[in-house]
């Protein structure tokens, strides 16, 4: 077989796993994207010729690449100004991208778990991932972070405890009733219905956006309770023209909100029975641009 034809091939058939890895790993499509490129000329490089087992190739490589990342963004993220949300996926079927360039959507990506994962340490998140996301054996994850099987064991272990601890990121709503919900959330926020935006909210709702600090009303920590959530939100978008639509977000329903056609916010929100428990906005410039 012709060498370069081999890599094409070996790529074609799992580029979409890399690309899966990088995002759970990362937490940004942006990074993720760069990853991916990386790992594809490091594969071009090898090639394929004596390769007994190129998926396992790839995501090792990739595994490391991101590790490495995950170990600088922790300096680089100290310096951030405000909530550090992940990077949003938005209705991949509307999107030109090809079937093999988009994230699977399943309950490994949603927003609530991503931000949950961005608590663990490099090595926590890279374990857990591959280990109870992609189900791959600890003697393999081991050779990948540089610990010992036990190692790895442990880290797996105390990652699904972490995970365990925060309640919203268990609630999984019914599909139906959760959109129900957002739908009327959406309609209050455009509306500019106080009474109905406080209607809709959990009484101990939280909520944060993640602007790193580039928009003035944002604010720059963590909020809580039903009318604080609802005053934030009045104040910030009656009588501003933003559109509010609601629509997929990480696989769940989500709002996007535009201004003259631009888009300024994505919406995750955690629903449970039919109150919305948590709120995280990104409105991040950097993080709109995919």
């Amino acid at each position: 077989m012709d060498p370069h034809a081999g890599v094409e091939a070996a790529w074609t058939q799992h580029r979409r796993r890399v690309l899966d890895v990088a995002y759970r790993m990362l937490g940004s499509r942006a990074e993720a994207d760069d990853v991916v490129a990386e790992a594809y000329t490091r594969l071009v490089e090898r090639g394929v010729d004596g390769l007994a087992d190129p998926r396992a190739w790839l995501v090792t490589v990739t595994s490391r690449l991101c590790l490495d990342r995950l170990r600088s963004a922790e300096v680089r993220r100290r310096g951030y100004v405000g909530p550090w949300l992940p990077e949003p996926i938005l209705d991949q079927a509307t999107s030109h991208l090809d079937p093999q360039d988009q994230v699977t959507l399943d309950d490994t990506v949603r927003m609530a778990l991503l931000i949950v994962l961005e608590q663990l340490s490099p090595a926590e998140r890279t374990v857990y991932v591959l280990a109870e996301v992609f189900l791959l054996p600890f003697a393999e994850v081991a050779g990948i972070v540089g610990r010992s099987p036990a190692a790895c064991r442990q880290l797996a272990s105390r990652a699904r405890a972490r995970v365990a601890a925060d309640a919203v990121a268990r609630f999984v709503p019914d599909p139906q009733q959760g959109r129900d919900v957002i739908e009327r959330f959406a309609r209050a926020c455009e509306t500019g219905d106080l009474d109905a935006l406080v209607a809709v909210l959990h009484s101990d709702v939280s909520g944060e956006f993640d602007s790193a600090g580039l928009i003035a009303y944002a604010p720059l920590h963590s909020i809580n309770g039903r009318d604080v959530v609802a005053g934030l939100l009045h104040r910030a978008f009656v009588n501003s023209g933003a559109s509010f639509v609601v629509g997929d977000v990480n696989g769940e329903p989500g709002v996007v909100v535009r201004m003259t056609n631009h888009l300024v916010a994505v919406i995750a929100v955690v629903v449970h029975e039919d109150r919305i428990v948590a709120i995280h906005a990104i409105g991040n410039p950097a993080k709109l641009r995919g």
